[in-house]
């Protein structure tokens, strides 16, 4: 990729450093911290510019030390490399140096899903759905979800193991999916299956009463459920079915704020779909009146902050689905940004940045992977000096104006290439 990152001191944590485990992955978190893109490496210690080849020696190696840390015997010096590892698949793009180690860090992180406690579980699943969001969709990051797909299902779905660790199972289940496997139909049908094994847990019985959630319930509950809507954006049209809809209505009633607002983008999502197969899919009327009631909704009983929120959410799914008008968000990022105007993108964009965390926009702007799921095309390339200067109004406009010409001509030659195949 071109970039080089300080992780700070010309002495690389090898054998005989001395470094702790703590201060090696407080080193890597301190460094990797920053999305910002610079136009040079500094070496804070001496106040002047650090060799850039030096640099990414540095990196290297002490990515490779977090990476050996991974089989370390102490849970403490694993739990650590994959807090550093987190924070840097988080930062940074990685490609070049993880597809040549990508099967020794899926056996690393196979083996922490199987042996670690919760904890342990819990950042290895994450990391497992940043090394997918790394790799890319290609062959590499399809070979790593086949090694770690069955794993994190079997933890998922484990009623004993960590509510945790099995709310970044999900999470992680169904990133890798979608980055994946979305040719591949039956890891979609399993992992979408799995997904749906524990969430159902939360739709009423036969009674149609709810279930009392247990402690943690409705956290695992939204990240499952949030996984599957990820995937139903992946599914032909042909398997989309409106069952949920009704099931889903009525976990609009939920004791959990959370979970409730979950649901609630979740059924706009779907309404969505359905409108996108069959213009005549009409909603409820008995679904909009429980929208408004969410919508409106002054429980004293619930925290005000919770309220609020509510009441937010659900004013947009309201407004979506009656008059089907979708309250757009531009997000920035550099020069460039992307427009939010549909729920099945803001899934899309929500499940990257939960993932990627605070490093979302700087993989918007580098990562090829994000910048072919929205559209973006290949990554603008600026000049240090325009790096270095404050971009105009009209600057900008005029390297968006660029991209959109260059995602046109790309978008031409894919459609060319598609007629000459069929």
């Amino acid at each position: 990729t071109g970039e080089r990152i300080d992780l700070g001191g010309r002495n690389g944590v090898k054998g005989g450093s001395g470094a702790s485990d703590d201060d090696l992955a407080s080193d890597v978190l301190s460094h990797y911290s920053s999305a910002s893109e610079s136009a040079s490496v500094l070496d804070d210690r001496a106040g002047e510019p650090l060799d850039e080849q030096t640099a990414q020696e540095e990196t290297e190696d002490k990515l490779k030390q977090c990476i050996d840390n991974l089989m370390d015997k102490s849970a403490k010096t694993r739990l650590a490399a994959l807090e550093s590892l987190r924070g840097a698949f988080s930062s940074r793009l990685l490609c070049d140096f993880l597809t040549e180690r990508r099967l020794t860090i899926s056996d690393c992180l196979e083996r922490s899903l199987r042996k670690g406690g919760g904890e342990e579980q819990a950042a290895a699943a994450t990391v497992c759905a940043q090394l997918c969001v790394q790799l890319g969709g290609g062959d590499e990051s399809e070979e790593g979800f086949k090694i770690l797909r069955p794993v994190l299902s079997a933890i998922m779905i484990d009623g004993c193991a960590s509510v945790a660790a099995r709310q970044s199972c999900a999470t992680a289940l169904g990133m890798c999916c979608y980055v994946s496997a979305a040719e591949d139909g039956e890891d979609l049908v399993k992992s979408m299956s799995h997904l749906e094994s524990v969430f159902t847990t939360s739709y009423p019985n036969c009674e149609g009463t709810l279930p009392t959630p247990k402690a943690g319930a409705p956290k695992l509950h939204s990240a499952a459920l949030h996984a599957w809507a990820l995937l139903v954006t992946l599914c032909p049209a042909s398997r989309l079915t409106v069952l949920h809809l009704l099931k889903l209505q009525a976990c609009l009633e939920s004791s959990d704020v959370n979970y409730r607002i979950a649901v609630g983008e979740t059924i706009a999502l779907l309404v969505e779909l359905g409108r996108d197969i069959d213009r005549e899919f009409e909603d409820s009327d008995m679904l909009c009146e429980c929208l408004k009631g969410l919508a409106t909704d002054g429980n004293k009983h619930r925290a005000k902050n919770d309220r609020r929120k509510q009441r937010s959410i659900f004013r947009e799914v309201l407004h979506y689905i009656e008059n089907e008008d979708f309250t757009e968000e531009k997000i920035h990022f550099g020069v460039e940004g992307i427009y939010i105007d549909s729920w099945m993108r803001r899934r899309v964009y929500d499940a990257f940045k939960e993932v990627l965390e605070s490093g979302v926009r700087h993989h918007l702007q580098f990562n090829p992977l994000l910048r072919d799921i929205f559209g973006l095309g290949p990554p603008l390339i600026l000049d240090s000096s325009v790096k270095a200067s404050k971009i105009s109004r009209f600057e900008k406009h005029l390297f968006n104006s660029a991209a959109f010409k260059a995602r046109t001509k790309l978008r031409n030659k894919v459609r060319d290439k598609r007629a000459d195949v069929m």
